[in-house]
C-alpha cells in the first residue's frame, strides 16, 4: 500500500510513526527541510521538500499512483486544494484535515462535491470524546461501538474495592453482562484469562451496555453521579465544538477565556452559556468562580502545562470529574504517576480514525474494519469488524476456531441482539464483531486465527 502525507506537523509526524509500522510505503511532503529530515531520521519513510498545492511537487511525491493521500498541513484551504488536485491526478482516496468551524457544517459538500474521501477534525473528535467522558463520569476513558450500544470504559481499582483480589472467573459470576477485556497492572498490559486476579491500583477495561455499566459502578462503590455542571477553562476550537453538544443538555456551564475577542465570539454563538473573561490559570480567580462547586472541570487551554496544573488543582479540591487536554504525547508517560483522571490528546484520536480507514482499505477479503480504538496507553487495540460471507471464521463454534493468544472476542452484534460469545457460539456473515487484542496490525477478522 502506498500513502503520501502532506504536512509534517504534530499529526503528520504521528501518522508517519504509526503507519510505517503497518507495512505501508510512505512519502512525506513537507515544506520545512529541517523538519522533514528529522521525521525521516526517526521513522521508516521517504520524503521530499515541497508545497502541497504545487502540481510538480505532488507528482514527484507520487500521488498519481498512491492508494491514499492525506493532507494535514496547518492550513485548511491548502489541505482541501491539495486533496482535490491529488484526486484529479489519480490518488485512489484522499483525506483532508479541516479544523475551522466555518467548514464544520460543510463536510458533506467537501466529501461529495469535491470528491474527498474523509474530512478529519481533531478538535471535533476531542469534543466528541469529552462528551462521552461526561456521560460516564467515573470512567477514566471510554470508547463506543454501534452508536453507543456497546462501550469500553477504563476504571481504576481503588483501596477497599470489592474487586480487590478476586479472579476474572469470580468477576464473571458477579457481573455476567460485563467483560473485562484488558488489564493494566503496573507497567504491564495484557488480555486477561479466567485465572487472572485483580489487584488494587489495576486499571480495568470493561465492556458492556450503558445500563449494565451504571449498575456495575453502583455495585463496586463508584459514585457515578450525573454531571449537571461543568467549568471549562479555555475557549478554543475544542470548547466551541463541545458547547455545541453540551448546550443541548440541561447542564449548568461556565467558560473562562482570557482573550477578549474569543470570549465575545463565544458569548454571541452561545447566548445561554455563561462566558467569563479572565485568567483561568489564576487559582484565586478560579476560587472566586467557585471551581469546587462544579461536577466537572475541563482544562482546554492551548498550553499543556497550564492544563495539567489547573487539573491537579481541581483534583485537590475534590472535583468529581476532571478532563485534561494534553497535545504533546511525550508528556503522557510522565503523567502516568500523577492523579490526573482523563487525559485527551486530539492527535491520538485522529490518528486512530485514520488508522481505521487505512485498515478498512487493506481488509477487503473477509471483513471491513468499522471501528478502531487504541486503549491502555496505545498498547491494546479494540476493533469492530463487519464479517463477509467468505470469512474463515463463519459457521464454526469458538471451541472449534484456533484463535491466537492475546486476542479476545468481546461482543457479537447481530441485528438488535448483543451476544457475549461462549465456546458454543458461532459468527455468521453480516455480524459485527468486536475484537480486543495486543496485536497492532489486524485489518481482517481472519487475522484472529493462528
Amino acid at each position: 500500500m502506498d500513502i503520501v502525507i502532506a504536512g509534517g506537523g504534530k499529526i503528520g509526524e504521528t501518522l508517519c510513526q504509526e503507519l510505517s509500522k503497518e507495512d505501508i510505503n510512505i512519502v512525506l511532503l513537507e515544506r520545512n527541510q529541517d523538519r522533514l529530515e528529522r521525521i525521516i531520521n526517526k521513522t521508516d519513510i521517504t520524503g521530499l521538500t515541497g508545497d502541497a498545492t504545487d502540481y510538480d511537487s505532488l507528482v514527484e511525491a507520487g500521488v498519481q499512483n498512491c492508494d491514499l493521500f492525506i493532507a494535514v498541513t496547518p492550513e485548511d484551504e491548502t489541505n482541501i486544494i491539495s486533496s482535490v488536485i491529488s484526486k484529479k491526478l489519480g490518488a485512489e482516496h484522499t483525506i483532508a484535515r479541516v479544523r475551522n468551524p466555518k467548514y464544520a457544517n460543510r463536510e458533506e459538500f467537501i466529501r461529495d462535491g469535491l470528491g474527498i474521501s474523509m474530512v478529519i477534525n481533531p478538535e471535533m473528535e476531542a469534543a466528541k470524546h469529552m462528551a462521552r467522558l461526561l456521560e460516564f463520569p467515573e470512567s477514566l476513558s471510554t470508547e463506543s461501538f454501534e452508536n453507543g450500544r456497546v462501550n469500553i470504559v477504563e476504571v481504576r481499582i481503588e483501596k477497599n474495592s470489592p474487586l480487590v483480589d478476586i479472579s476474572l472467573s469470580q468477576f464473571g459470576q458477579r457481573y455476567s453482562e460485563l467483560l473485562i477485556c484488558a488489564v493494566t497492572h503496573g507497567q504491564e498490559t495484557f488480555i486477561p484469562s479466567g485465572d487472572t486476579v485483580l489487584h488494587e491500583g489495576d486499571h480495568l477495561y470493561v465492556t458492556g451496555e450503558k445500563k449494565e455499566l451504571n449498575h456495575f459502578y453502583r455495585e463496586v462503590g463508584y459514585i457515578n453521579e450525573e454531571v449537571n455542571s461543568s467549568l471549562i477553562i479555555g475557549g478554543g476550537r475544542i470548547t466551541y465544538y463541545l458547547l455545541q453538544r453540551l448546550s443541548k443538555l440541561n447542564m449548568d456551564i461556565k467558560v473562562i477565556e482570557i482573550n477578549h475577542e474569543t470570549a465575545l465570539d463565544l458569548s454571541h454563538r452561545f447566548p445561554g452559556i455563561m462566558i467569563i473573561r479572565g485568567d483561568g490559570t489564576d487559582q484565586e480567580f478560579l476560587n472566586e468562580e467557585r471551581i469546587d462547586q462544579f461536577d466537572a472541570v475541563l482544562s482546554l487551554t492551548g498550553i499543556d502545562e497550564e492544563n495539567i496544573i489547573n487539573s491537579l488543582y481541581a483534583i485537590s479540591l475534590d472535583v468529581n470529574k476532571v478532563i485534561t487536554k494534553v497535545s504533546r504525547t511525550g508528556l503522557l508517560k510522565i503523567l502516568e504517576d500523577t492523579d490526573l483522571q482523563s487525559i485527551v490528546t486530539p492527535k491520538i484520536l485522529i490518528t486512530s480514525k485514520i488508522l481505521r480507514f487505512v485498515r478498512s482499505l487493506k481488509g477487503t477479503r473477509a471483513s471491513n474494519v468499522e471501528a478502531l480504538y487504541r486503549i491502555a496507553d496505545n498498547k491494546v487495540e479494540a476493533l469492530q469488524f463487519l464479517v463477509k460471507r467468505d470469512s474463515k471464521v463463519i459457521g464454526k463454534t469458538f471451541n472449534e476456531l484456533n484463535i491466537k493468544e492475546n486476542v479476545l472476542v468481546a461482543y457479537i452484534i447481530r441485528g438488535k441482539e448483543l451476544i457475549f460469545p461462549s465456546g458454543e457460539d458461532c459468527i455468521y456473515a453480516g455480524d459485527h464483531v468486536i475484537i480486543v487484542t495486543t496485536y497492532k496490525q489486524f485489518d481482517d477478522i481472519d487475522d484472529i486465527l493462528k
